[in-house]
């Protein structure tokens, strides 16, 4: 508001939801709709203007006011708050840039013109030109000289954010969420620049960004339920990828030595802060490479994109300090189950040890598991709300990583890590597996799990099996969560506030 008056924005609801009847919204925008109906009979309807020459936006005006102080502008904005005092107004539009005042004297404009002006709404969206000044009271605005609707809201806007009181409304309605609350713009605007640094990144280093398909009849790259579909022209049954692993290994295989693609993945899974089913994540190959090399490829990607957003590789989330300047910590998934398991797997060797351990701490099923499905089960109960990081936990045993190259010291488990910050998974990465009968083994025993009930078991893929007969060279791969890293930068304490349109069920409120 204006420091010139202290008037209140008397034609705008403090919540529209909450303190306005459905008989109060109704004939609110029923008066709308008459308003619209007089200007259309006038010949006058905005729905047909077609463009505005916007010259300048609030913020341009506002950081350049020094010399553009008396100039004519032109700008254009949704009407956001309005002060009516007799034959003066004093309005503030809202633009992608922010907020800036604009002065209307009704001898300005012509007093047929401010009367029409004077039954715009909050909401419309309004073309201004003008002359840049600056108030008594030091408020930088625009004194107009034409005013133009060229958008007529028919809803009503809540006054405040809080307005919106169902948090799922917010997302439902993002549209007004970004309208009434500048800081979600802003954190897309900085999820914007997040993943335009990752990929300036990824271009730096020689890597070639690609596309892969999306629907696909063989889920595969991870251990994840798919959401399935039917192609009817070929009556096919196929599915939404969980991951692009395979076909980018492929594209090693054919030469292309470092790739990477970015882009959406679908898993038909729960919902939580951390989960959403359609997220975005970046794969990841580099031919010559291996695991230690995406360690240092990911170190200095997480801490450039904090860098770029924040200004800083010393992040503030949700409380918590985390420095991401490299290097991280590395800690074998063997030692965290020991430390806070309280179970050392250097004595236990067997299987049969091993479901002695899992049936003492309850895991189910423990008559069926292996020493290393133990040792997995037992990371995720006890460990995994342990690990703040950023660190990086090493030596997964194969059972659970079908697709990385086994360490030469230790043939049950992988050469692999996942890195962990705020306790959350943001990046799993492998020595990638390039032994094709060794390959076809794991997806053979994986193939058994799935038909014996496993739907998150990866299926066997014969194709790549047979890419990997062809020749895949030491390739280092990785996964990242761009969705996780974004939320750790911008301290958003939902996924659901890092995407624009998040997964919802479909509501009847709207």
């Amino acid at each position: 508001m204006s420091a010139d008056n202290n008037q209140s924005d008397n034609n705008l609801p403090t919540d529209a939801s909450a303190e306005l009847s459905e008989e109060s919204l109704n004939e609110l925008r029923r008066i709308r709709r008459e308003k619209l109906k007089k200007l259309q009979d006038m010949g006058r309807n905005p729905f047909l203007i077609e463009t505005w020459d916007v010259s300048a936006y609030s913020g341009d005006i506002k950081d350049g006011f020094e010399s553009m102080d008396g100039s004519r502008v032109s700008c254009a904005g949704r009407i956001m708050a309005n002060r009516h005092m007799g034959k003066a107004s004093f309005i503030d539009i809202q633009d992608k840039s922010g907020r800036i005042q604009v002065y209307i004297r009704q001898d300005a404009i012509t007093p047929e013109e401010y009367d029409i002006f004077l039954t715009y709404d909050i909401g419309d969206i309004i073309g201004v030109e003008g002359a840049v000044f600056k108030t008594r009271h030091g408020e930088i605005s625009v004194r107009a000289e034409r005013v133009v609707l060229l958008t007529k809201s028919l809803q009503i806007l809540p006054n405040k954010f809080q307005g919106l009181k169902d948090t799922e409304m917010r997302y439902r309605m993002r549209y007004v969420d970004m309208i009434m609350n500048p800081d979600v713009r802003e954190t897309f605007i900085t999820r914007a620049k997040i993943i335009k640094e990752i990929k300036r990144f990824m271009d730096e280093r020689d890597f070639l960004e690609v596309d892969t398909p999306i629907l696909t009849t063989i889920a595969g790259g991870a251990n994840a339920r798919p959401f399935e579909t039917h192609h009817n022209t070929l009556d096919l049954d196929m599915k939404l990828r969980i991951s692009n692993e395979l076909f980018l290994k492929r594209l090693t295989v054919g030469g292309f030595d470092r790739v990477y693609e970015m882009g959406k993945m679908f898993r038909n899974e729960g919902m939580d802060k951390n989960h959403n089913p359609e997220f975005t994540s970046m794969e990841l190959y580099q031919a010559y490479g291996n695991m230690d090399t995406m360690m240092d490829l990911l170190e200095n990607l997480v801490s450039r994109a904090a860098e770029a957003a924040t200004g800083s590789v010393v992040i503030e989330y949700r409380g918590k300090t985390f420095d991401l300047s490299p290097p991280w910590e590395r800690l074998r998934m063997q030692d965290a189950v020991k430390k806070w398991g309280g179970e050392d797997f250097d004595i236990i060797q067997t299987d049969e040890q091993a479901r002695d351990v899992a049936k003492k701490h309850g895991l189910e099923d423990a008559d069926k598991l292996t020493r290393g499905l133990v040792i997995a089960e037992l990371f995720e109960k006890y460990c995994e709300r342990h690990l703040d990081g950023p660190v990086f936990i090493t030596g997964h045993p194969v059972d659970i990583s079908p697709l990385a190259k086994r360490d030469p010291d230790d043939p049950r488990i992988t050469r692999r890590f996942e890195a962990y910050v705020n306790c959350w998974e943001i990046a799993n990465a492998f020595s990638e597996l390039n032994d094709p009968i060794d390959q076809y083994k794991r997806f053979k025993e994986q193939q058994e799990q799935l038909e014996s009930g496993d739907e998150e078991a990866h299926p066997m893929d014969e194709d790549f099996v047979n890419a990997l007969e062809v020749g895949l060279p030491p390739t280092g791969g990785m996964g990242v969560g761009i969705d996780r890293v974004i939320m750790l930068i911008t301290n958003a304490a939902s996924i659901r506030d890092i995407i624009l349109f998040p997964t919802m069920k479909p509501s009847e409120e709207i």
